[in-house]
């Protein structure tokens, strides 16, 4: 147990944005701790059931038409199992507008939202982005929740104290406290986030996902969504979404938006290191080196070259991709942001617009019917929009793989997959790949890139 003096030193060390920090006044308060936070904002968290249903793998042996034959063809077909998800969320307006992870309710088909007063509420997915971790959930015939005022998570400093609220292994609503660890914590989360996160050593477990990131105002600074681990319980290495991006991302949902709208940078970039800094002539290593743009983004368009080396977006630090990529994420498409870049002893400032990437040209995509040999197999040309889907490089043109399909995922062909030749036919359009497999002959050939490794895919048909 903490004693007065030292808890109260805690409390004025730490620093808020939001309201003046009040340290306690007397012996009763000192002995609540955080109830009173706790109480506060206890009730905007809630227990997310989600209800998954997941692709098994078809039985190789019943593939051979011999057995199909024999047994029938329902022997082939996959089984559908259901998956029961656990989480946590957070109420972030009266109306019913609730937070989770995308990992948690993104691909689900039948969501139970549970308040801390135990009612129970049908909910749907109104929002979602895989990359970045966030759903944004819409509970049915709510109105009048409590929910969190969010903070900006700009404002928030390393060693401030901060409570993790969320539903740890399914044993109830849990609060555990800690401090932030870090900051601007990039390429070190676990599961489908990969972005820009606030570290705490507060305890996060499987369950807590999608919880609540508090300061000691009860203000929501962030979302919890991963920790580092080896043996699966907390070892108080935990990583939370920031407030900012989600408050961004709740912007969109009640705009109207299916499907979150980034700016479109498209830029491939790495981190300063000191070997490149001093291949520069910098003292520090610090910024973000571009190392590929697309000719059309408007990075290029501003005149950002290779080999520029970008400090700050509006005024903010950034030292890798992915926090560069929050920083525009957080100002919105339809503005414009300030990039400070260094270009060899000179230090400028660029004004870029932020626009949502360009479907053009037309993706034009295409699902392969029953007269070709991979009916089911979904392709699209290649433009800038694509590109930022689909996580593909800059320089690709072409058609890729959206979906591969039954007969596609069985010949080996992948999401993802840039078609460069068919039997040795170029494919530059969705209707070359239809011609090249309408009458294909006894024999195909797909030759693809994936990623930057070339791949022969040969097979008869």
């Amino acid at each position: 147990m903490l004693r007065p003096s030292l808890f109260a030193l805690f409390i004025a060390c730490a620093t808020f944005a939001a309201a003046e920090t009040r340290v306690p006044q007397s012996q009763a308060e000192i002995s609540l701790g955080f109830a009173p936070v706790v109480k506060q904002a206890s009730p905007a968290v809630v227990n997310i059931y989600a209800k998954i249903i997941r692709q098994g793998r078809a039985n190789t042996l019943f593939s051979d038409p011999f057995f199909q034959d024999f047994f029938g063809r329902g022997f082939s077909e996959p089984r559908q199992r259901v998956q029961n998800s656990l989480g946590s969320g957070v109420i972030l307006s009266d109306d019913g507008y609730v937070v989770s992870n995308y990992h948690v309710v993104g691909t689900a088909t039948e969501i139970r939202v549970v308040t801390t007063d135990r009612r129970e509420y049908s909910a749907q997915v109104v929002l979602g982005d895989k990359e970045s971790d966030i759903a944004i959930l819409r509970l049915e015939d709510a109105a009048d929740l409590p929910y969190l005022q969010m903070r900006d998570s700009d404002q928030v400093e390393v060693g401030e104290l901060a409570l993790a609220i969320g539903n740890p292994f399914g044993v109830g609503q849990t609060v555990s406290s800690g401090i932030i660890s870090g900051l601007a914590r990039t390429g070190t989360a676990t599961g489908n986030a990969r972005g820009y996160f606030i570290q705490t050593d507060a305890a996060i477990n499987p369950g807590n996902s999608g919880g609540a990131l508090i300061d000691v105002n009860g203000d929501l600074i962030g979302i919890n969504t991963s920790i580092l681990t080896r043996s699966g319980g907390s070892n108080g290495i935990g990583f939370a979404i920031p407030a900012n991006l989600v408050a961004e991302f709740l912007r969109q949902a009640q705009s109207g938006n299916e499907s979150f709208v980034s700016p479109w940078a498209v830029m491939a970039g790495q981190h300063m290191s000191a070997d490149i800094a001093e291949s520069l002539g910098l003292v520090i290593p610090q910024g973000v080196v571009i190392s590929d743009l697309h000719r059309l983004s408007p990075l290029a368009e501003a005149g950002l070259r290779v080999g520029d080396v970008v400090t700050h977006v509006d005024g903010d630090e950034v030292n890798s991709p992915a926090e560069m990529k929050f920083r525009m994420s957080v100002a919105g498409v339809g503005g414009t942001s300030v990039l400070t870049l260094l270009r060899g002893d000179s230090s400028e400032e660029i004004e870029i617009a932020l626009i949502k990437a360009p479907e053009t040209p037309s993706a034009d995509k295409t699902t392969l019917d029953d007269q070709t040999v991979m009916p089911g197999l979904e392709v699209s040309r290649i433009n800038p929009a694509v590109i930022s889907r689909m996580g593909l490089l800059l320089s690709q043109t072409g058609v890729v793989v959206v979906d591969a399909g039954p007969y596609g995922g069985r010949s080996g062909l992948r999401a993802g997959d840039v078609v460069d030749s068919v039997n040795g036919q170029d494919i530059r359009h969705p209707d070359d790949l239809v011609d090249a497999l309408t009458d294909p002959g006894r024999r195909l050939q797909f030759d693809i890139l994936r990623g930057r490794r070339a791949v022969s895919l040969r097979f008869r048909l």
